[in-house]
């Protein structure tokens, strides 16, 4: 069976690149699939390619079309796709956005860092919990 999908919905394309050398740099053998916005992320999740599981969504909380917080509500209030662990990766600091994820059922809250080194750092040690250590549901 093949290895979990990681997620990544990010609308930008310098951190949709910088996340994706970081966890190219981390080892990582899993694929790593890009959705560039909200929309894209519940289009893909209702209609998934057959037989793949996913490990996690790294999920950018500002996004158009549909935010980060709308996603996760979705998620959340769907049988089907709650249990996908969701990795809120973003740049907001903001106490609101930190506590409103967790209100909606994020399964983490990770602070983009600035730095190339510390990006790769938090995403490898994300990456490998979810994809490697974490039992993904069936």
């Amino acid at each position: 069976m093949a290895l979990p999908v990681i997620l990544l919905a990010e609308d930008s394309i310098n951190d949709r690149d910088l996340a994706l050398a970081a966890l190219s740099e981390s080892g990582l053998p899993n694929e790593v699939v890009w959705l560039e916005d909200g929309q894209r992320v519940l289009d893909y999740l209702a209609a998934p390619p057959p037989d793949r599981r996913h490990a996690v969504l790294l999920l950018d909380l500002k996004m158009p079309k549909i935010d980060g917080l709308e996603v996760l509500a979705a998620l959340k209030a769907d049988a089907a796709l709650r249990s996908l662990p969701v990795v809120m990766l973003t740049s907001s600091r903001e106490e609101r956005d930190v506590v409103k994820s967790y209100d909606l059922g994020v399964n983490a809250y990770v602070v983009k860092p600035v730095g190339f080194d510390e990006l790769v750092a938090a995403l490898q040690e994300v990456g490998v919990f979810w994809a490697v250590l974490n039992k993904v549901a069936p």
